[in-house]
């Protein structure tokens, strides 16, 4: 088990709660965080809480299947998805997992992580991967829509014109951040709406809170290093040789296929090294609950 100081665990729920930022893990081990337990209160609903965290409304949802989002009953204790292994990746600059629904900007400089729950491209208008860097940011943008999404918009029965002008109409909000891949038609930027975040609802662009995008909009520069990556499944085997499973709902992509969700064949050798059944692995990954489950105990 993760073992850690009562005031330790209060720092790390504190930050979590504001701008979601850890120390880097000590070496060998990947997870940040500690999972949280929110007593529902009457009137509350599963949005108000997950922005109360900054979390994703899906990640709370499998976090707690079968609690009922909209009318959750007063009283009941819900589970905040906030500890996480981190990606697979190196520490630096900004890392979208499109499975987690969560954005990562690694801070090696100051030794940091900062986590935050993002909107990404719904089926059909899918984020795709991309290893890339920022190349424009702008305050109070205006908004562009290409002619797809304007006919989109029109069987719907609103037309939007040429140029969607900087305000509270503008669904890109107060501050939009270019990505170079492509044409760079890919965004990283707010929002004019409430609901949405942690979601599958954007046109392929990668959506957050207005809070967030402010916070990073003003700590990033252009030509840092940014990587869009899918991984549903992460592992992590901690200095102290207990091992972890992070599982999410794979996405569904425009043709209607998903990333094979299995045991990944790293996490398989570990098991045999230790002469432990798969069972409580393949178990996480069925429940796909979107928070590390320990599958081998600590000596």
């Amino acid at each position: 088990m993760i073992r850690t100081t009562l005031a330790l665990v209060c720092l790390c729920v504190a930050q979590w709660a504001s701008a979601a930022t850890y120390p880097f893990p000590k070496e060998g081990s990947s997870i940040v965080g500690t999972i949280q337990y929110h007593d529902v209160q009457a009137g509350e609903t599963m949005s108000d809480i997950a922005k109360q965290y900054d979390v994703g409304f899906l990640s709370l949802m499998a976090a707690n299947k079968g609690v009922d989002p909209f009318l959750p009953q007063a009283g009941h204790v819900l589970t905040i998805p906030s500890q996480a292994i981190l990606p697979n990746v190196s520490y630096e600059g900004i890392v979208i997992n499109l499975a987690e629904l969560r954005l990562y900007y690694f801070e090696p400089e100051h030794n940091v992580v900062h986590i935050f729950p993002v909107g990404i491209g719904r089926i059909g208008r899918d984020t795709p991967e991309m290893t890339t860097k920022i190349s424009q940011m702008r305050e109070s943008p205006t908004w562009t829509p290409p002619n797809s999404i304007r006919e989109e918009y029109l069987l719907n029965g609103i037309e939007l014109p040429a140029v969607v002008p900087a305000g509270p109409d503008n669904p890109l909000g107060d501050f939009a951040i270019r990505l170079a891949f492509g044409s760079g038609t890919y965004l990283i930027h707010g929002t004019n709406k409430e609901f949405g975040i942690g979601m599958r609802v954007s046109s392929g662009c990668i959506r957050m809170n207005p809070k967030d995008i402010d916070w990073l909009f003003n700590k990033v520069n252009i030509g840092l290093k940014v990587r869009v990556i899918d991984e549903p499944i992460k592992v992590a085997l901690e200095p102290d040789r207990s091992i972890f499973i992070e599982a999410h709902e794979p996405l569904t992509r425009s043709d209607g296929t998903k990333k094979d969700m299995v045991v990944p064949q790293e996490l398989q050798w570990w098991l045999e090294e230790f002469e432990v059944k798969d069972t409580i692995a393949r178990a996480a990954i069925v429940a796909q609950n979107g928070v590390p489950i320990e599958v081998v105990v600590a000596n």
